[in-house]
């Protein structure tokens, strides 16, 4: 086996590791955070300060959490029968590592929770697999309930003399190194494993299997957790993107900006991961931003009461201990400027060379990502081209799922994202997001997936349509996917319309265009979108300022400077509207590769 084979597979562990634990911590970081604002708010050293109601911090971290983590486990393992024996196991290792059994202070028992509650939940599956076909009619829910509550008790049992007591001991032992590791100012270098971490999609293992369950035991003993702030810190991404929207060229520069709200604001990390790939040397810029601002943190005595999930600033700042707001704040500053100052010399080392690799660098974040997954690039790209031109027309559609690994974050934006673009042209199909792990297999489905995830989620749900995205966040790609829903809607309900002799691209040359528009008629607006969109991507490839936009015929500028892309369905009317426009005629709007031809012929 060779060594990139092996490097592959202990990253598709480790990988597959952090998104199992990532499906069971996401959907419950709501109660993390309302824990964290109680405990702010109530304990002795909080805002305000309550003997009463601090009485739920305890309870809350000992018992809630981990039974919901738990719970949730089994869940995924095995619905509702694997959620319930879950979190019965679960109660078994909070109990054993408990104050009351061990006379020491309780261990908070995340990491037991993601233990038994998936364990939980495969052992009634494989009980259910074994014995369903062989109870006797009329014995089914007899059966049923007293085969979870065996079960339950038995692994109850492992959990109060096994699971508890070991993940007790080796939580303490990490929670000792960790104070260790603070206490001689040592924390910021662990940036420098967690930040390329981060940009290589292994940063769930780290963050939810290590930071989250220590910097919760922090809380439970001090009320704060600088743990907290490790990963989630925003300044690093946030100085790359400063430095492309100064420095950078091309579509780097143009979408930066917009790149900065989403992940400065919105908390969604991911969007700046294909700036690093971009320039590898980037790695260095993001390490230096994150042991900076772990440096300042702990200068500064910064900490959070829960964890920040998304990281966001807002939600940074919502979960910051009292006290804290400028060291937090000026730890994310000073991540940001270091970051932006290491980040900006060699960004413009490199406006010689290619003026603009950015689409290659989104490939290279795919294959990296596909690769801590197990997979080659050429699997992914395989992958992603036996989706294409699967798309099935809008009255075969029940619903669009937009699926990823814990079914939040960015997948939650694209399914914001698509159903705005989709409620503008009348489609009212649901558009909601999930975990791969809960798709359903059925038809009448269209799942939209990153494409490293594609594979997998064909896997969880064969029947279903598929269909890969770059990225969650890329709406030109979305008015792509609703045009070709468009187009096998047209294809299916009536024949192919004849071409005209004319209607292939020109040899003539446009001079002085300002301006490029696609009609459409209000009824079948998609295809037009789709070139419209195809022509921003080239236009954006090249470097150019031109506007594309797909409008009515009634919004068609008649004037020289405008060149006005048409279809055999689209000329006549266009040209009683605009007279005066420049016209390209092409044979099918929604082809793509004849637009870059088209636009070398634009001056």
């Amino acid at each position: 086996m060779s060594e990139k084979t092996k490097d592959s597979g202990l990253k598709a562990s480790v990988q597959k590791l952090g998104s199992y634990l990532s499906s069971m911590v996401m959907p419950n970081i709501g109660s993390f955070i309302a824990w964290g604002i109680i405990t702010a708010l109530f304990i002795p050293d909080g805002w305000m300060p309550n003997e009463a109601l601090a009485n739920l911090v305890g309870p809350m971290r000992d018992y809630l959490l981990p039974i919901l983590i738990g719970y949730t486990g089994g869940s995924m393992v095995y619905g509702q029968r694997g959620a319930v024996t879950g979190a019965i196991a679960t109660m078994g290792a909070v109990v054993g590592a408990s104050e009351i059994v061990t006379g020491q202070a309780t261990v908070p028992m995340f990491i037991g929770a993601m233990v038994l509650g998936p364990l939980g939940g495969w052992a009634i599956k494989k009980f259910d697999e074994k014995f369903q076909d062989k109870i006797p009619s009329g014995f089914e829910m007899l059966v049923n309930n007293f085969s979870i509550g065996i079960i339950g008790f038995l692994l109850v049992l492992v959990g109060f003399y096994a699971v508890g007591p070991f993940v007790s001991g080796m939580t303490t032992i990490f929670a000792t190194g960790v104070d260790w590791i603070i206490q001689r100012r040592l924390l910021p270098l662990a940036n420098v494993f967690i930040e390329p971490a981060k940009i290589l999609f292994l940063n769930n293992a780290l963050n939810h299997g290590i930071l989250t369950p220590l910097g919760s035991q922090q809380v439970a003993e001090t009320g704060r957790s600088i743990l907290y702030l490790l990963e989630a810190n925003p300044g690093p991404g946030l100085g790359i993107l400063l430095a492309f929207t100064v420095f950078g060229k091309g579509s780097a520069r143009s979408s930066a900006p917009g790149a900065i709200i989403i992940h400065f604001l919105g908390g969604i990390h991911e969007i700046y991961f294909p700036y690093v790939m971009m320039k590898p040397l980037l790695f260095l810029a993001v390490i230096a931003g994150g042991v900076s601002g772990t440096l300042t943190f702990q200068l500064l005595n910064a900490a959070l009461t829960g964890p920040a999930s998304p990281g966001s600033i807002i939600a940074i700042l919502g979960m910051t201990a009292p006290g804290a707001y400028i060291g937090v704040i000026g730890g994310v500053l000073v991540a940001t400027l270091v970051s932006f100052l290491v980040a900006a010399p060699i960004i413009k080392m490199d406006r010689e060379q290619d003026q603009d690799n950015f689409e290659e660098s989104q490939a290279a974040a795919k294959a990296a990502k596909a690769d801590s997954k197990g997979q080659s690039s050429e699997e992914t790209n395989a992958g992603s081209a036996s989706v294409e031109g699967e798309i099935p027309a809008p009255e075969d559609i029940n619903s669009i799922i937009f699926a990823c690994d814990a079914g939040m974050g960015s997948s939650a934006m694209g399914a914001s994202l698509l159903r705005k673009k989709a409620k503008k042209l009348g489609y009212d199909m649901s558009i909601t997001n999930t975990a791969i792990s809960k798709l359903e297999n059925q038809a009448g489905v269209l799942v939209i997936t990153q494409e490293e995830l594609t594979d997998r989620a064909k896997r969880q749900a064969p029947l279903a349509s598929h269909v890969s995205v770059g990225n969650f966040l890329d709406g030109d790609r979305y008015d792509e996917i609703l045009g070709e829903m468009q187009v096998a809607s047209e294809e299916e309900t009536s024949p192919a319309a004849p071409v005209s002799p004319a209607a292939t691209t020109t040899d003539d040359v446009h001079a002085d265009v300002r301006l490029i528009q696609v009609p459409f008629h209000e009824d079948k607006p998609s295809a037009s979108v789709m070139a419209a969109s195809n022509l921003r991507n080239e236009l954006k490839k090249a470097g150019s300022d031109l506007v594309a936009e797909a409008v009515p015929f009634a919004q068609l500028q008649n004037n020289s400077q405008t060149l006005i892309i048409v279809d055999a369905d689209t000329v006549h009317p266009a040209k009683e509207v605009a007279p005066e426009a420049q016209f390209e005629e092409v044979s099918k709007l929604y082809e793509q590769n004849q637009y870059n031809k088209l636009l070398n012929k634009v001056n």
